[in-house]
């Protein structure tokens, strides 16, 4: 721990890439933990995948429940999530790449320019036909008031959550800003995922070749513990307070 306290005092470019294993501390199961949403309701995966969204009805009604539900609503930003507003705040953060979905990074004071929303957010909605996005929260109310399957206001599209589903590509400007902070790194942190993601998770080679050190920071193991300065075991929200403050 002390050691990599002293990587952080002397970083100058710090890049960060979290994964759901920051936000389940704020009450947001993971996908493919133990617990995680697709382990306990495979159905769930099947609303993740574009191809069966945009095909059958029935899943786009499940889909618009499930968001209702999404417990992502009432979640607030943990110690994790302000320990790196701190890094921010101390001059040391370059980028904070998420795969998360749940928009805790920027309530927890992060810079949204600074942020990369590598698989989109569950806060807006896109329309799969014209491409209109609008808030989420808009949507939803349509839903509550009796709209199963809430088409888009402007062309009567499909509307979708602004996230990045199975068989959809990822935003490639989005991809090289990523690899582009990797590249200029000198210490990365990957925070609370298991990098088993692609091809995101191709941003700690990048990192590992331009000879920043990498410091992996999870609850269970994860596929690139050997390319990893150091690797730190352990709740996040607890972990990275401490390294940071």
């Amino acid at each position: 721990m002390s050691e990599v306290r002293a990587w952080i005092e002397a970083a100058q470019r710090i890049v960060v890439l979290t994964g759901a294993g920051i936000s389940t501390d704020s009450g947001i199961p993971d996908f493919r933990g133990p617990q995680g949403v697709w382990t306990k309701n495979p159905e769930a995966e099947k609303q993740s995948t574009l191809q069966n969204y945009v095909a059958d009805p029935e899943v786009r009604k499940r889909a618009w429940q499930s968001r209702l539900e999404s417990p992502a609503w009432k979640a607030q930003p943990n110690a994790g999530h302000r320990a790196l507003v701190t890094l921010e705040r101390r001059g040391k953060l370059d980028t904070l790449i998420t795969q998360n979905i749940d928009g805790l990074h920027q309530a927890a004071g992060s810079s949204p320019d600074r942020v990369i929303e590598i698989h989109g957010t569950m806060r807006e909605v896109v329309c799969l036909d014209c491409g209109e996005r609008a808030p989420m929260e808009r949507a939803l109310a349509r839903v509550r008031a009796g709209e199963a399957d809430p088409p888009c206001r402007s062309c009567r599209g499909i509307l979708k959550s602004a996230t990045i589903s199975f068989g959809q590509g990822l935003v490639p400007e989005d991809l090289q800003r990523a690899q582009q902070a990797a590249a200029r790194c000198d210490l990365m942190l990957t925070v609370g995922t298991k990098l088993s993601v692609y091809p995101i998770a191709g941003v700690v080679p990048v990192a590992k070749r331009a000879r920043a050190r990498v410091v992996i920071i999870n609850a269970e193991p994860t596929e690139m513990d050997e390319l990893g300065d150091a690797v730190l075991r352990g709740s996040i929200s607890m972990l990275l307070p401490s390294l940071v403050e």
